[in-house]
């Protein structure tokens, strides 16, 4: 099997080595720009790219500009790395489509364990459709259909409802949510499943009256009858 390609972009050459050799020793590709200027020429150069790990502070084109253009075209996993802890800026960052979000300074162990899991979660799979309530959610293809038409969701936004059918007619808490969808220990305030919750509810339209919110607690999809 190749070796996953993962794109490493920061101004700071130490921080690129040290992402960098940590990947390698766990078998990946890794590829480097130095600006955000550099990271889109290289993104749309390179056609096999699997994840990004970007950074915010950058000169010529900060990550937030890097993130939005890379949007318009793929949908390839962004872990976002940054000096600052606001909320705001990472409610920013999953609005423009980042599937991880992380501070520095961080451990490079768990930014390796976080690249797994989303890789984990984005790479395809062979497990067949699941079919509820006029939804299909095809896992290997990575595409969702309600009532056979085609709903652009983000990576976060397709494993949160993978969940939620996997667990149809099951209360789960917020904490659930996270440890599964997530899938590591998160440090980040639960408020962050609401953020999701409320986009993924608004992309399924009248089907996203399936999510029920059980107040104080969590969450329950239900199809209704």
């Amino acid at each position: 099997m190749d070796k996953l390609k993962v794109l490493v972009v920061d101004d700071e050459s130490r921080m690129r080595k040290l992402v960098r050799d940590f990947l390698i020793r766990e078998n990946y590709d890794v590829v480097e720009a130095e600006n955000g200027e550099q990271a889109i020429d290289v993104f749309f150069s390179i056609k096999d790219i699997a994840l990004i790990i970007l950074d915010v502070m950058m000169p010529k084109l900060d990550g937030w500009q890097v993130c939005k253009e890379i949007r318009q075209y793929s949908k390839v996993p962004i872990i976002m790395l940054t000096a600052k802890s606001d909320e705001k800026d990472e409610l920013l960052g999953f609005d423009l489509g980042v599937d991880e979000y992380i501070s520095k300074p961080f451990s490079p162990k768990i930014l390796v364990a976080r690249v797994e899991a989303v890789l984990r979660r984005t790479q395809p799979s062979d497990e067949e459709a699941i079919e509820i309530g006029g939804i299909v959610l095809d896992k290997a293809a990575h595409q969702v259909k309600i009532d056979d038409v085609n709903i652009d969701l983000s990576y976060k936004e397709f494993e949160l409802l993978t969940y939620f059918l996997a667990n149809q007619g099951v209360a789960l808490s917020r904490e659930r949510i996270l440890n599964n969808v997530w899938n590591y220990d998160y440090f980040g305030d639960a408020r962050t499943i609401d953020t999701h919750v409320k986009k993924l509810r608004s992309k399924m339209g009248s089907k996203g009256d399936y999510i029920k919110t059980i107040w104080g607690m969590g969450y329950k999809f239900e199809v209704d009858a």
